[in-house]
């Protein structure tokens, strides 16, 4: 009696001390994902963004030579580096609840309206920024700048 007690005890602490593994997000899930969000094609929009200070740097470089590195480039090879990124973050069951949002018209206009508030929160960012240094800057003219200089003790 007293090993089957101390052997349930056992067997009770182990289950509860066992870490609650998920499932982990499948790459199929994680690409699903990536589509609808528009994250697919993001090798390509990188590119896209970088080329022009490319061209300044190889300025002499025809327009053939770039449409040719732009065919080189395989979107997959940057997907397949961001997957595992997603499945550090979350589980198959997140992934799935995060595409069934992304399927209701919320979710789509979540998609469509969020590259809008991004530039118009940057602007704001920038703007905020820029009142925030002026405030520290002006704190500091009144406070150390105005003042005689003092030698400090």
């Amino acid at each position: 009696m007293k090993i089957t007690k101390y052997l349930s005890l056992i067997i009770v602490s182990i289950f509860f001390s066992m870490p609650v593994l998920s499932e982990p997000a499948t790459s199929k899930s994680i690409k699903q994902l990536m589509v609808k969000t528009g994250a697919g094609n993001m090798s390509v929009q990188m590119m896209n963004q970088m080329i022009p200070a490319l061209r300044r740097m190889i300025p002499d470089a025809p327009d053939k030579f770039w449409k040719d590195v732009m065919a080189e480039v395989n979107p997959d090879s940057m997907e397949n580096m961001v997957i595992p990124i997603y499945q550090k973050h979350f589980s198959e069951k997140d992934i799935k609840a995060i595409n069934a949002f992304y399927d209701t018209p919320a979710g789509k206009k979540f998609i469509r309206v969020q590259p809008a508030i991004m530039q118009e929160s940057m602007a704001v960012g920038q703007q905020w920024g820029k009142q925030l240094a002026r405030k520290i800057l002006d704190k500091y003219q009144r406070e150390f700048k105005n003042k005689t200089s003092q030698p400090k003790i």
